[in-house]
């Protein structure tokens, strides 16, 4: 039996692997989690407080106490929240449990970026030109930083020590930059991170964000399972990533590999784990380690769509102290997968996160299979839809979390049927009550550029009028109910008494061609509420004047605002009172 101390997704993702092989699983929640559906899922599952993860998915003494009560054996934390906490590691081992993750010894010399570059300059990996020092005084930093480039016009990167997330980093170009952007990144990684140290790099305009996947047993093996691409981004945060990386020739996919696992080595790594470099676009074979992430990777399952390897198995057989599933000539790459995450945001204003109820979703259908033989992956045989979900139909987006809803990956022989393949199951994506990415990732899909590789982590500002064209207005029977919904809502609240009875006069159920038009609202507001959905719809007018409706009219719909106070009688009507015949005497 193993607990999953995390949520969403990832925490469904990891309980279909344990089922399948028989695991029990324990799940803990927050008080605004109550309903959700890795909840649903579990064998058990258990209350470690409030909505704030502060107060309940950060608790690592909750979560123990959870592990000891429910009889677990192992705990996999998932990604985020205790997944990358030494102290929490330490404290599972010592607890006489099984962390499904590396030891809090690893955790620590990769933690802090300071520490893991110059273990990584032992190691003979490669770096980028940079400071890893412990003064941070802003002579030092502003020295070093002209000695990166910037007293030659050369951009220079500030990151936070302990930094993630894209937060405490900061871009500078000029020496005139410097001290607002020293400041300003000290303040955000003491606020984070606990932690205001920083470390300058050389910045890279126009750079490649490639990935290994690593793995690691106890007993000493190693292997890399390929290279990811996760170069589109927002905000220093993935939208698409891809295996394998588009352009990596296959000598460059070794020497990126063989890098990888000494890195792992270095720090006596075990279990999964991403090491992450930094190429630039126009040469990839000069790559550069920027840090390494000491758990599984968001963007794990397109590794295993291109390997045909379930990631979460080969985890849970790691920590039961088996050996490495298959040794480095064992593993084959073949196909190409894609994967997109679907987030509830509104990226024409700036990616800004939502939360709300999902009314309405609707996902591709799933097809093929992600354990594939390495000869029906690389055929049209191979094709295959997956979603990872971490919400359905009904669930709320809480304001208190990650706003990612689901990821979608494909797979195709190529990149090209993998990039057709998406841009489809996108197109079947449908979700009601929250806005989404969807229409971001299939214009991101729809540009030559993608469509030829060159990618880069300047993709999106750089194709800024590609991806952001104006938004179009909106159909004319959307409008004609905008119109009624605003009419109704702009009476006084004693109106609203009418409309009951106007709707009993007018029959329980209206008939005719202009029978959905029937359920705007009555009395005072009639009229204009007709007039301005008509002139919307592009009605005619009757020989008596009044707005005569299509004869294919809009579809009847309760309400258009259901995320708003809207006033209209489908939200404010009192239920229709039964109607008793009385017998005359």
């Amino acid at each position: 039996r193993i607990l999953v101390a995390n949520r969403g997704e990832i925490a469904c993702r990891v309980i279909q692997t344990a089922r399948r092989l028989g695991v029990e699983t324990v799940a803990v929640y927050s008080e605004a989690d109550a309903r959700a559906m890795h909840v649903r899922m579990a064998d058990a599952a258990y209350c470690i407080g409030s909505a704030a993860s502060s107060d309940s998915y950060l608790r690592g003494e909750r979560v123990l106490q959870v592990a000891a009560d429910s009889g677990a054996e192992a705990i996999h934390p998932g990604y985020g929240f205790l997944s990358e906490n030494a102290d929490f590691a330490d404290a599972v081992a010592a607890a006489g449990l099984s962390f499904i993750g590396p030891p809090g010894s690893s955790m620590r010399a990769m933690g802090s970026k300071d520490a893991a570059k110059r273990l990584m300059e032992a190691a003979g990996v490669p770096l980028l030109p940079g400071y890893h020092g412990e003064d941070q005084a802003y002579e030092t930093l502003s020295a070093e930083a002209d000695k990166c480039g910037l007293a030659d016009g050369h951009p220079v990167l500030l990151k936070a020590v302990l930094g993630g997330g894209g937060k405490g980093m900061r871009i500078v170009r000029s020496q005139g930059e410097l001290l607002a952007a020293i400041e300003s990144a000290q303040r955000e990684a003491a606020a984070s991170f606990g932690d205001a140290r920083l470390l300058v790099e050389r910045y890279l305009d126009s750079a490649r964000h490639i990935e290994v996947q690593v793995f690691c047993d106890s007993l000493g093996g190693a292997v890399h399972l390929f290279e990811r691409d996760c170069s589109v981004q927002r905000r220093h945060q993935k939208v698409l990533e891809e295996a394998p990386a588009p352009g990596v020739s296959p000598e460059l996919r070794e020497s990126l590999g063989a890098a990888a696992v000494r890195a792992a080595r270095a720090v006596d790594y075990v279990g999964a784990g991403t090491v992450e470099f930094i190429a630039d676009a126009s040469a990839p074979d000069h790559f550069y380690f920027m840090e390494m992430n000491t758990r599984l990777q968001v963007e794990h399952p397109v590794t295993e769509m291109i390997t045909g390897l379930d990631l979460v198995e080969w985890q849970l057989r790691v920590a039961a102290g088996e050996p490495l599933p298959l040794s480095q000539p064992e593993l084959s790459l073949s196909g190409h997968s894609i994967e997109a995450r679907i987030y509830a945001e509104r990226p024409a204003a700036n990616f800004f996160p939502a939360s709300g109820t999902l009314r309405h979703l609707a996902t591709p259908p799933e097809e093929g299979v992600t354990v594939a033989p390495a000869e029906v992956r690389a055929s049209t045989d191979g094709l295959a839809t997956r979603v990872d979900m971490g919400f359905v139909r009904g669930d709320d987006v809480s304001v208190f979390y990650d706003p990612m809803v689901a990821k979608l990956i494909v797979r195709g022989p190529d990149r090209a049927a993998a990039c057709r393949r998406l841009h489809a199951a996108l197109g079947q994506w449908q979700t009601v009550g929250l806005p989404t990415n969807v229409s971001f990732c299939r214009r991101v899909l729809e540009t030559p550029q993608f469509l030829a590789g060159e990618v880069h982590t300047a993709f999106i500002p750089q194709h800024h009028d590609a991806l952001f064209p104006p938004t179009p207005p909106p159909p004319p029977h959307l409008m004609a109910l905008a119109a009624a919904c605003w009419v109704a809502e702009m009476q006084p609240p004693a109106a609203h008494a009418g409309h009951a009875a106007a709707a009993r006069t007018a029959g329980s159920r209206p008939r005719g061609r202009s029978s959905w038009w029937r359920s705007l609202p009555r009395g005072r507001a009639a009229p204009s509420a007709r007039r301005l959905g008509a002139r919307a719809c592009g009605a005619r007018r009757s020989s008596s004047g009044q707005p005569r409706m299509s004869p294919r009219p809009p579809p009847r719909f309760t309400c258009l605002w259901a995320e708003s106070s809207c006033a209209c009688p489908s939200r404010t009507s009192p239920p229709r009172p039964r109607r008793v015949r009385r017998r005359r005497r």
